[in-house]
């Protein structure tokens, strides 16, 4: 068997897929396939089970989770534990499959409910062409919120890792282009048509409540966790608003309030960024089984030597 026939190539011809990814790709087309012939409420209940109680423990996502809230939270029951064990992973995979389900998705939240008091100050910078930063969390769902908004006028881009999986990340770039346009890799080149989008007046999403290598030490949860500047950085440069968004799932496991905080005043990056970890850190504690508590957030919790910009 040739080189080429082992190690297929990802979709630019130029590097290797891992049959790990192909499998991780085709298993997961699979299941989305397959459960395509529900309809839609039963066919997140139905993944969302599968990410609870088959991907969860299979990926091992488990054991970061309890240290993580051992951390922060170590007062917490087991009881509860436990459900944040389940919950998490459930809603991870639940939220991929609202991704992947297009029309449908939008379809079910675009008349989500919204509270917040934001929306007023939103609405007004959509009408006089202000550009705004939404930021979020990896929390409920908050493509729910861009459904939401573009459903009112609102041009949202957003911006996205790529993943090590390239055959998994072209089809799920695929598919959040479905919800709404343009997206933009997290690399120079998509940062730099970000910020064009941002000048000519347009909306801008971005998520705040992931580690950054090189990020600045500040408070999270009661314990030091590297942040990027980034969000109130480019809002101070091009005069744009910083507004906290967030999709709250609800109890019935597919609707969503939808939350729109009012504009973070404009002082100093440091201080707005404190800001959008205060907002963070409130709804994650209000909703401790919808935030992704997988996450590395805490890791090499010291003092960076030198904070990098992502400013362009």
């Amino acid at each position: 068997m040739s080189q080429s026939a082992r190690k297929p190539k990802d979709e630019a011809g130029t590097a290797p897929l891992r049959w790990k990814h192909v499998f991780e790709d085709r298993l997961t087309a699979a299941l989305l396939s397959v459960t395509r012939i529900l309809p839609y409420r039963q066919r997140i209940a139905v993944l969302g089970w599968i990410g609870a109680y088959v991907i969860g423990p299979i990926a091992g996502v488990r054991p970061r989770i309890r240290a993580n809230l051992a951390l922060i939270a170590p007062d917490l029951p087991e009881s509860d534990v436990r459900h944040i064990c389940r919950r998490v992973p459930g809603n991870m995979i639940r939220a991929l499959a609202e991704t992947f389900a297009g029309q449908d998705f939008i379809d079910h939240v675009k008349n989500s409910p919204i509270e917040g008091g934001g929306l007023g100050a939103l609405e007004q910078a959509r009408d006089a062409g202000q550009p705004v930063v939404l930021v979020t969390a990896h929390l409920g769902n908050y493509e729910a919120a861009r459904v939401v908004l573009q459903e009112r006028g609102c041009k949202i881009a957003g911006i996205y890792m790529p993943m090590r999986n390239t055959a998994f990340n072209a089809r799920y770039v695929a598919a959040m282009s479905r919800i709404g346009s343009p997206v933009f890799p997290r690399d120079r080149t998509g940062l730099a048509g970000l910020l064009k989008f941002l000048r000519g007046g347009g909306m801008i999403g971005l998520v705040a409540d992931h580690y950054m290598d090189h990020g600045e030490l500040m408070d999270f949860m009661g314990q030091p966790a590297r942040t990027a500047l980034s969000s109130a950085e480019i809002a101070l440069k091009h005069g744009a608003l910083l507004v906290p968004v967030y999709g709250i799932r609800q109890p019935d496991g597919t609707s969503f309030c939808i939350r729109i905080e009012p504009p973070i005043p404009h002082t100093d990056a440091t201080t707005m960024t404190r800001a959008l970890n205060a907002s963070v850190e409130t709804l994650v504690r209000d909703h401790m089984d919808q935030w992704m508590w997988s996450h590395k957030r805490w890791r090499k919790n010291k003092q960076s030597k030198k904070a990098k910009s992502l400013v362009l």
